[in-house]
């Protein structure tokens, strides 16, 4: 090699290089010590910030990808289906549970509640526009048909509320003969259905049969009465055979008779009841609710029609049958 001429340079090779360094190609050689930054800030670098020499994005680091997308949110794995979290654990659930148990027991014992008092308002209200407890009777036979049937319902009221015209004596009970000269007329028919407790019984069931005439004590009524009605009876004595039971009265008190019925409540050969005293009333019977009073009485008579009251030809029939169950009614509780 010639010697460079005074208007050459010497060329700078790097220590330690020897004869086998590379050309720089014009470019300045950069040592370890001079090397630049590798994140991308050089603009003279061709690759953009993220991407790796081979032209690949880089891949954010797991942390900077939580960060980006919130915490809890699904993210698919190398293509796959996402992954779910799993349920957070809430304490408050058995607790929410157990509040809503409490709070429909509590919804029920308040609905059994209120219903109770619906009925006992209703029950109050009955007995203050009737003035008898109860205010109502389930007919449990036939002996008032076809006006009241068995499993009716009745609502009675205190005899001396409202009194029709033509009331006895200042009793508040019109009877069958002076409601037809005064035109008063109850279920169809002159005059009033009682209900009475029989000879003053308490302990005896009710009957629900209608005041036909009132007597005064010692009166021989066997004069006044219906001669159908009195039976095989033919006079007023003291024969137990022929002659009509209390009769001379023994006291004062109404005669009565179930409308389907063939004879009176006291000229029966049992008989239902002697003449019945005011006091033994226990109200008049205002209005009916056909069934209802099956209810409270739950028997098979019931379920089918009430027994027929007249014959074909449309004349009563006897249906007492020596003071049988087909001349009374049940109080309803």
């Amino acid at each position: 090699m010639s010697p460079p001429g005074d208007d050459e340079l010497p060329s700078e090779e790097p220590d330690g290089s020897g004869g086998g360094g590379t050309e720089s190609g014009g470019s300045d050689a950069r040592g370890p010590d001079a090397a630049g930054p590798t994140t991308g800030d050089d603009p003279t670098d061709p690759s953009p910030s993220g991407f790796d020499p081979d032209g690949r994005a880089d891949a954010p680091s797991e942390s900077q990808a939580g960060g980006e997308r919130g915490e809890g949110t699904d993210v698919a794995v190398n293509g796959g289906a996402p992954t779910a979290d799993a349920a957070p654990t809430r304490h408050g659930d058995a607790e929410a549970a157990e509040s809503t148990a409490e709070s429909g027991a509590r919804t029920f014992l308040i609905d059994v509640v209120s219903s109770a008092l619906a009925v006992l308002l209703v029950g109050a209200l009955l007995f203050a526009v009737s003035g008898v407890w109860p205010p109502m009777v389930a007919i449990e036979s036939s002996s008032m048909a076809p006006h009241m049937n068995t499993g009716d319902l009745v609502f009675v009221m205190d005899e001396q509320r409202f009194p029709g015209d033509g009331e006895i004596a200042g009793t508040g009970v019109v009877t069958l003969r002076s409601g037809q000269d005064s035109d008063y007329r109850q279920f169809q028919r002159p005059g009033d259905v009682i209900v009475y407790k029989p000879n003053g019984d308490d302990g005896a069931t009710p009957i629900i049969h209608r005041a036909m005439f009132y007597v005064q004590e010692g009166e021989n009524w066997y004069e006044e009465a219906d001669r159908q009605s009195i039976g095989r009876y033919s006079e007023c004595g003291e024969s137990t055979e022929e002659a009509l039971p209390y009769c001379p009265a023994p006291h004062a008190g109404f005669i009565t008779k179930g409308d389907a019925n063939g004879g009176y409540d006291q000229a029966q050969p049992d008989p239902l009841s002697a003449p019945v005293k005011a006091e033994w009333v226990v109200g008049t019977a205002e209005v009916r609710i056909p069934k209802l009073g099956c209810i409270r009485l739950r028997n098979e008579r019931c379920l089918g029609a009430a027994r027929a009251a007249t014959t074909d030809t449309g004349q009563t029939v006897d249906a007492t049958l020596a003071a049988g169950a087909a001349n009374r009614s049940a109080v309803a509780p």
